[in-house]
């Protein structure tokens, strides 16, 4: 699982994104489709690693906390089947050592809940460019 390399101008660079809350996924799948991503939304991280086209995501927008397996976890599991794309994540907790242990962990970034429209596509922009 290896992420893609850059679409050319005419396709959206896909995005996998999983969060169990509906709202906030529902929120940032239009926010990133209307900046033209194509982007796959999960409610559950199961739900992305059994989607085949999970594979060329070129970047994972990810919560840190839901049921049965955390971002963490989630990250985790798609580099242990290849996958190398940039990964962020999403959470509300105050754990201020919790940037440190993503950055150690792999995640490019860490937003912090409630999410501002610009700086998630700052965000997500920044990492598909360090790529």
């Amino acid at each position: 699982m290896s992420a893609q390399a850059a679409p050319n101008s005419n396709q959206r660079i896909p995005i996998s994104l999983v969060d169990d809350d509906m709202i906030v996924r529902r929120k940032l799948q239009l926010l990133l489709h209307a900046s033209d991503y194509d982007v796959r939304a999960y409610a559950h991280p199961d739900m992305l690693l059994a989607d085949p086209a999970s594979q060329i995501s070129a970047c994972l927008v990810s919560d840190l906390n839901m049921p049965a397996m955390d971002g963490f976890a989630l990250l985790r599991r798609l580099r242990s089947g290849g996958w190398s794309g940039p990964a962020i994540l999403i959470t509300s907790s105050t754990d201020h050592d919790l940037a440190a242990r993503a950055a150690d962990e792999g995640f490019h970034a860490v937003l912090k809940k409630p999410l501002a429209d610009r700086v998630v596509l700052a965000v997500v922009r920044d990492a598909l460019a360090a790529r």
